[in-house]
């Protein structure tokens, strides 16, 4: 009996054997959104070998990320994101399946929790506190501050002790963690041949050089996680509880993770995703922050004027003052919507035959949620392309999840579980950075000449670092 032909999303035409990667381009994103234009809210496309679709507007990302999430949520195996999260041993990269739920069930209920992102209150503070005392040495000094640099930095600082029970400064870590944080998101944002000519795939991976590339990153990546837990069971501190301390538990037995027995590849696999998802999305959210406030003059007082404003007591600046300060949480979405540090949501697998949009996507198609397209979509958003905060003013569009014109942590099963911890950093580093200074480029450029292009990675940085020089004031 012959199948039934499906009625698969409108496409461009396909080349033999590469399909549509010739079309991808240096952004995928927005080679992605200007294909979406001409061939509509679900395309298909072809990379390699692999059947693909791709959503470009929130109505579509709402039936893949809500109605039909369960079908939709998995992930397909990636060569390079396999071997550095141990064999997918991780929460972002692993599979819909038992062992992901147990963990996803266990890093909400231990790890994510309000209680949690509260318990490391003085971890943020502390820290924020001496990243504040650097700036004003920087000040004095009329030094620019390489905010793409620092932020780095200061992330990682809070959640090495969060993550690792560590203090980055002066240890053995100090000076390879950014490298190994940066040579890892290059990594797991390959594109690897192997993944689409299955074939061929392998050879052409290693005369480009990237399953050399890889294998060096994992070594040092895996040398450096060894290092951190080789730390944490030797310190006789035996009263700490962050994340690496819950996981060895888990290793032990002590603590029950359902059916399964983590091992240590496990343990790592998850603290992969500490490093890279809890670092790198908190630094980069904001450097965007900062580049399209000082890009945007008009914006930069407005917010600074509000701070000062409900801020009474610079001595005791707290988290909690984001609440007061609705302005600076309209800067916020809207950095969120027009520089989305996650501008492709991590692929996603049909394991089902399901029907999306009114068309067939076969089980084992790859899912892309093209967020960029989304947060540019006219039909959404006036003006896209202008960073105006006040399109916020009267509407109840909010970053968590539920809102699917604004995306930036996902939605669904997949959503970013660490929003909490990362988000209250955001807000506090924020806070003290427009309150305590004021902020200038360094001399001979104005504020049109703030290059806000990206550079693609799984978390994209602006193409060229933020330089600002403080300036101490009365509120300092």
């Amino acid at each position: 009996m012959r199948k039934s032909k499906k009625n698969l999303p409108p496409g461009p035409p396909t080349f033999p054997i590469i399909g549509n990667l010739h079309q991808l381009g240096s952004h995928p994103h927005r080679s992605m959104f200007e294909l979406s234009k001409k061939y509509g809210s679900l395309m298909s496309v072809k990379f390699g070998s692999v059947s693909t679709v791709v959503a470009s507007t929130s109505e579509v990302a709402k039936d893949i990320l809500k109605t039909f999430d369960i079908d939709c949520c998995s992930r397909p195996y990636l060569t390079y994101p396999s071997r550095i999260t141990y064999n997918q041993n991780d929460l972002i990269f692993a599979p819909y399946n038992k062992y992901w739920r147990e963990v996803r069930k266990m890093t909400f209920v231990e790890l994510y929790t309000a209680k949690r992102v509260q318990s490391f209150r003085h971890v943020r503070e502390e820290e924020v506190a001496s990243f504040v005392d650097f700036i004003k040495e920087s000040a004095s000094l009329e030094n620019p501050i390489n905010f793409n640099q620092k932020l780095l930095k200061l992330s990682g600082s809070v959640m090495c002790r969060v993550g690792f029970g560590i203090n980055l400064k002066g240890s053995e870590l100090e000076n390879t963690y950014d490298e190994v944080l940066v040579e890892t998101t290059e990594v797991l944002a390959s594109l690897a041949a192997r993944d689409y000519f299955p074939v061929i795939g392998r050879l052409i991976d290693r005369i480009t050089g990237l399953h050399s590339k890889c294998e060096k990153v994992f070594k040092t990546l895996d040398s450096f996680l060894e290092q951190a837990i080789k730390h944490h069971l030797e310190d006789e501190d035996t009263t700490k509880d962050d994340i690496i301390d819950l996981l060895l538990k888990m290793e032990s037995g002590e603590i029950g993770l359902g059916e399964f027995q983590l091992t240590r590849n496990h343990t790592k696999g998850i603290l992969v995703n500490v490093l890279v998802a809890g670092i790198d999305t908190s630094a980069q959210a904001m450097v965007w922050m900062m580049a399209h406030l000082i890009a945007n003059p008009r914006v930069m007082k407005k917010v600074q004027a509000e701070v000062r404003e409900v801020i009474q007591d610079k001595d005791n600046i707290t988290e909690d003052d984001i609440e007061r300060l609705e302005y600076l949480k309209m800067v916020i979405k809207e950095s969120f919507r027009i520089s989305p540090i996650v501008p492709l949501l991590v692929t996603r697998e049909a394991t089902k035959d399901v029907k999306i949009a009114g068309y067939d996507i076969p089980k084992n198609t790859w899912i892309h949620v093209n967020l960029w397209a989304i947060h540019m979509n006219p039909n959404d958003w006036k003006d896209p392309e202008a960073f105006i905060p006040e399109r916020f003013m009267d509407n109840q569009i909010d970053y968590k999840g539920q809102n699917f014109e604004l995306l930036p942590f996902g939605s669904g099963r997949r959503v970013c579980p660490g929003m909490g911890m990362g988000m209250a950093l955001v807000h506090l580093t924020l806070i003290n950075l427009l309150y305590r200074f004021d902020w200038k480029l360094p001399e001979g450029m104005e504020s049109k000449d703030v290059d806000l292009e990206e550079t693609y990675a799984l978390v994209c940085p602006t193409k060229v670092p933020l330089q600002l020089i403080p300036v101490l004031t009365q509120w300092t």
